[in-house]
């Protein structure tokens, strides 16, 4: 009677015990996983980890641009049906597998004296190594970029003086100093994208050389490519690349005009995409 009895006390005893232990094991293997974010570095989490970038979304592209700036930047929109026109303002997004890490946009519009475009694309860069911090992986991002833009080593500061009318309004000039400029490289390569087979490159005016600009985020640069392929009108692109902590932010304006012996005005459209640049850089900042 007292062996019978003596057993299942044991067992009791071996049950709370095996409780206890699968318990405590619970808890030390859940510890430290509600709330990870996908962004986290891998590693040892007693060591040092980099700092995280300073952004975890992006803005929405479509919607990051004032219709107010639009209507400049796009102005054969305006001549368009209502409806149309909504549909250019609103512009079309660029498919993406993640919307939190790359995002962008573009419009197009035709007018009877030109053509415009302008496509912007965000991107957001995460380091997964612990020992590089998400700033320091963007700015190498960006670096690469600026290097496959094949920037001249040297160039002058832009020029501060308006050109005359006349001046601005003559194509024949427009590509009389065109010609003048120092030579460029390639359209096809650089930030501004390839433009159609058989096209040339051809130098933005001086002083307006493609070049490193300053005064613009963290780092930015502005990028020029003029264009014809066969015997279609010239095609001018802008781009403007800048970085803000850890997100690189791509710009790229273009304008052909609708006769052929006519030059896009370089100034007006480094003007203006270095304009929307320095208003999406506020936004983000915002």
């Amino acid at each position: 009677m007292q062996r019978r009895a003596y057993v299942p006390g044991v067992a009791a005893l071996l049950a709370a015990l095996t409780a206890a232990v699968t318990g405590l094991t619970g808890c030390s293997a859940g510890s430290g996983q509600d709330g990870a974010a996908a962004d986290s570095k891998p590693g040892d989490p007693s060591g040092p980890v980099a700092r995280p970038g300073k952004y975890r979304t992006l803005l929405e592209p479509c919607r990051s641009i004032q219709r107010a700036t639009l209507k400049d930047l796009l102005p054969g929109a305006a001549l368009l049906p209502e409806q149309q026109r909504e549909r250019v303002y609103r512009g079309t997004a660029t498919v993406t597998y993640d919307t939190d890490r790359r995002a962008g946009c573009s419009w197009k519009t035709d007018g009877p004296d030109a053509s415009h475009q302008l496509t912007i694309d965000f991107e957001r860069v995460v380091s997964y190594d612990p020992a590089v911090s998400d700033d320091d992986r963007a700015q190498q991002v960006y670096a690469d970029k600026e290097a496959a833009a094949d920037l001249p080593a040297t160039a002058p500061p832009a020029p501060t003086a308006t050109p005359s009318p006349a001046a601005k309004a003559s194509p024949s000039g427009a590509a009389t100093g065109a010609a003048t400029g120092p030579a460029t490289k390639p359209a096809a390569a650089g930030a501004s994208g390839a433009p159609a087979t058989g096209a040339t490159g051809s130098p933005a005016p001086e002083g307006l050389e493609p070049r490193v600009l300053a005064d613009l985020a963290d780092a930015a640069f502005l990028d020029d490519v003029l264009a014809r392929a066969g015997s279609t009108a010239q095609h001018r692109t802008v781009s403007v690349v800048f970085r803000t902590s850890n997100v690189i932010v791509t710009i790229r304006y273009g304008e052909q005009p609708a006769r052929v012996t006519e030059v896009p005005d370089s100034k007006e459209l480094q003007e203006k995409a270095q304009g929307l640049a320095r208003n999406l850089a506020e936004s983000f900042e915002e």
